[in-house]
């Protein structure tokens, strides 16, 4: 007969050799997303070919961001895409994401997405640029105005700073019309934890500061 203590002690090994296992897979799993998250913008580094100064990104905090997105953002690592046009950071939030043409689902799974029809990042006017409420933009739930976009685009580094935020409705694109100074408009659906399809949009204007590095 087998005493109690040894019948504990064994269910006590098996579920330490389970969590050991546990802890493997998902280190195995991160050190993967890692990686991939690194590839768009190792491509972009590759075209700033006049750049001298060292180009490093870390991959996407994905703490708050829904599993389904995460899920997406994995797969979508998989396939072959064209190269980003920038690099969006926002310091305070730990944003740093790739900024892809376009907004399809597969562009927005694996960045920020350049809104058709607006100038192009870093060009003169009102660039829009757009993301999943539960992926990279989800960090958009804490910015306030005074905070301070970086893009950097194959030809410079420029520094924005957020004048406002506002919530508008799905088909108001005034949000898009152009500007006379040189301005970044972010947009995701809003509430950021809304179950379903979100009723409104999200909007975040950046004007550009005089902090210029040229490339």
């Amino acid at each position: 007969m087998i005493r109690p203590f040894r019948v504990w002690l064994w269910l006590e090994r098996i579920a330490w050799t389970a969590g050991t296992v546990c802890v493997g897979v998902w280190v195995a799993i991160s050190l993967m997303g890692a990686a991939n998250a690194r590839r768009d913008i190792t491509r972009f580094e590759t075209l700033r070919a006049n750049s001298t100064a060292p180009f490093t990104v870390a991959p996407p905090d994905l703490s708050l961001w829904s599993d389904a997105r995460v899920r997406a953002w994995r797969a979508a690592l998989g396939s072959n895409h064209p190269p980003p046009l920038a690099v969006l950071r926002i310091g305070r939030l730990g944003l740093e994401a790739p900024v892809l043409e376009g907004t399809d689902d597969a562009t927005l799974d694996r960045g920020v997405g350049h809104i058709d029809g607006t100038p192009a990042p870093g060009a003169s006017g009102n660039s829009g640029l757009a993301g999943h409420r539960d992926g990279f933009f989800r960090v958009l739930k804490d910015i306030a105005p005074g905070d301070v976009i970086e893009l950097e685009t194959l030809h410079s580094t420029e520094r924005y700073r957020i004048e406002r935020t506002w919530i508008v409705a799905p088909d108001d694109v005034s949000v898009l019309d152009p500007t006379s100074t040189r301005a970044l408009t972010l947009v995701t659906c809003y509430p950021f934890y809304f179950v379903g399809s979100a009723p409104q949009r999200f909007i975040v204007r950046a004007v550009r500061t005089d902090a210029t590095e040229p490339r």
